[in-house]
């Protein structure tokens, strides 16, 4: 069996429950090495074999959890943040598909909800934004073309943006060409939840100067929106005393 596990943003505390006892009973940890806190491996057991990905290639990968399978152990493939975020899990586990290996996943908190939490943010204020864009710039991994930065940007909506720290002038050109104003709030957060996280709240045309002073430029998500702000927002229903729920019943029935 192999467990795809979320590692969380980076805070070891911000591992699920689950996700630390399966490390914790695991025979084989694979871990994203360039990314994962390795305090994390410290759950393992000392006799647990322990492989850094970010020096594998797939097949390397495969042939890891091939031999613990042959040898009735259990792996564990400790991804960062959630695995369903960029993760690359998909054709991981298409290969253990072709070899009748069962897994099954864990999820994670991902760096767009450890950023958030690191600046009390909510991103989806009532007549602000009720939607959450996670997207990123195109490197090497390609961007399909109805998925532009410019086209998410025409909504106006939050978007949390991944993978993009090195190319933050580009970025914001692309961001306000799409119908963001330049002075959008945004805010720029480096290892969101670790030890030596940091965070700056600027605005769009101030992005990349602000990147730049701070020497940024890896390892860092972007947040841009008016919620960010978190002003000239309205209240929910949830808590209106006016209003009524299945469980409570407001002043006007």
């Amino acid at each position: 069996m192999v467990d795809f596990v979320g590692a969380g943003t980076g805070a070891v505390d911000l591992i699920t429950v689950r996700g630390m006892k399966l490390i914790k009973e695991a025979d084989v940890i694979i871990y994203a090495g360039s990314l994962v806190n390795k305090e994390l491996l410290d759950y393992a057991r000392k006799d647990c074999l322990i492989y850094d990905s970010s020096r594998l290639n797939l097949e390397e990968i495969t042939d890891i959890i091939l031999e613990a399978e042959k040898n009735g152990k259990k792996t564990v493939r400790l991804h960062t943040g959630d695995p369903s975020i960029y993760g690359a899990v998909r054709e991981q586990m298409d290969e253990l598909d072709k070899h009748n290996i069962k897994y099954k996943t864990c999820p994670g908190v991902s760096a767009c909800f450890g950023a958030a939490a690191a600046l009390n943010i909510e991103y989806t204020l009532p007549d602000i934004s009720q939607s959450l864009i996670i997207t990123r710039m195109e490197g090497r991994t390609k961007v399909p073309p109805k998925e532009s930065i410019e086209s998410f940007a025409a909504h106006n909506c939050s978007m949390a943006i991944y993978l993009s720290a090195g190319m933050l002038k580009e970025l914001g050109e692309r961001l306000i060409a799409g119908g963001y104003k330049k002075d959008t709030p945004c805010a720029l957060i480096y290892k969101a939840t670790w030890p030596e996280e940091e965070s700056y709240i600027c605005n769009i045309d101030t992005l990349y100067e602000t990147a730049q002073k701070h020497n940024i430029t890896k390892t860092a998500i972007v947040l841009v929106g008016a919620a960010i702000a978190h002003m000239d927002y309205s209240k929910s229903c949830l808590y209106d005393k006016d209003f009524s729920t299945e469980y409570r019943r407001g002043n006007k029935g």
